[in-house]
């Protein structure tokens, strides 16, 4: 299965042409998609009028929504802040490590278009579902 981060999700509501945003039009109709739940409200928070809203939750929700923290990945999220940041890497958001801690935990690729997952390619073993990564 593959998650969607909002960096994605929101060129693709805008209909902004990036490799990440025409990857998720193609996989919509042949891949199993997700999303997270704080990927959900970041999306939809930044929809003005309710049409477009309403039009994008209900694409949104009808895919499978992952829960993304809870105990266990929070700590985990932690771990893997203090070990790229130990390797003088600093990850800007905290709720990107979260969204890659539990991908890299539930074994989920993800399709992203913000640097920040990058490290978590290179050290931690995210998968990144962007064909030629």
């Amino acid at each position: 299965m593959i998650l969607v981060d909002s960096s994605v999700w929101i060129d693709y509501f805008r209909g902004t042409s990036t490799p990440e945003a025409e990857t998720l039009d193609s996989l919509l109709s042949t891949e199993p998609i997700a999303t997270g739940d704080l990927v959900l409200t970041e999306v939809l928070q930044g929809f003005v009028g309710d049409r477009n809203f309403n039009l994008a939750k209900k694409l949104l929700t009808s895919l499978v929504i992952v829960d993304l923290a809870g105990q266990d990945i929070a700590i985990r999220a932690a771990k893997n802040f203090r070990a790229l940041r130990a390797l003088g890497i600093s990850v800007r958001k905290t709720i990107d490590t979260v969204i890659a801690t539990r991908c890299i935990e539930s074994r989920l690729s993800l399709l992203y278009s913000d640097r920040d997952f990058d490290p978590f390619v290179e050290h931690l073993g995210l998968r990144s579902a962007l064909p030629g990564t």
